[in-house]
Order: C-alpha cells, then sequence, then structure tokens
C-alpha cells in the first residue's frame, strides 16, 4: 500500500466523522427556510480550508447564497488549480 493509503487508513475515522458533521447541516439552498443553514455550510468549508493552509480564505454573499474563496500562491511557475464544488445539498 501506498504512503498515502496509508495515511487515509490512519485518519479514516477523523476524515469520515468531518464529513459526517458537515452532513447533518441541513443545506438545503432551494429552500428559503434552509438560508441560514447554506451559509453555516459556507462557514463550515471555510474552516477545513483554513486549516489545511489555505489563505485569504472568505465567504462572500452574493444575490443569493454565498461563495467560498481560498488561495495559495506559493508556488511559483506552477500551473494553477481551480477546485469548484458545492457545498448545498
Amino acid at each position: 500500500m501506498g504512503s498515502w493509503q496509508n495515511y487515509m487508513e490512519e485518519h479514516r475515522e477523523q476524515y469520515v466523522g468531518e464529513l459526517t458533521e458537515f452532513l447533518r447541516i441541513p443545506s438545503i439552498s432551494s429552500l428559503s427556510e434552509h438560508a441560514d443553514d447554506v451559509r453555516r455550510a459556507g462557514e463550515w468549508v471555510a474552516e477545513r480550508l483554513r486549516k489545511a493552509g489555505m489563505e485569504a480564505v472568505e465567504v462572500m454573499p452574493t444575490g443569493g447564497h454565498p461563495v467560498v474563496y481560498g488561495q495559495w500562491l506559493h508556488a511559483p511557475g506552477k500551473p494553477t488549480v481551480l477546485i469548484y464544488g458545492h457545498f448545498d445539498v
């Protein structure tokens, strides 16, 4: 088994726990009564980005639900990677 696989196996319980915590947030973006939950899910994602070492992490308001932004710009000459995902259900 590769080193990343060993790492994942060793931290499996932690990651499953964090995912379960995230999935418990009823961030149903199509229901207005869950707007606060969508914001809370965005804050959850932002905190995980900070813990991962991302910088300039922001939960940015929009005309609808917020977007979460973070960056890490310490690899000069390397390609830019963009990760796009939804944090609502």
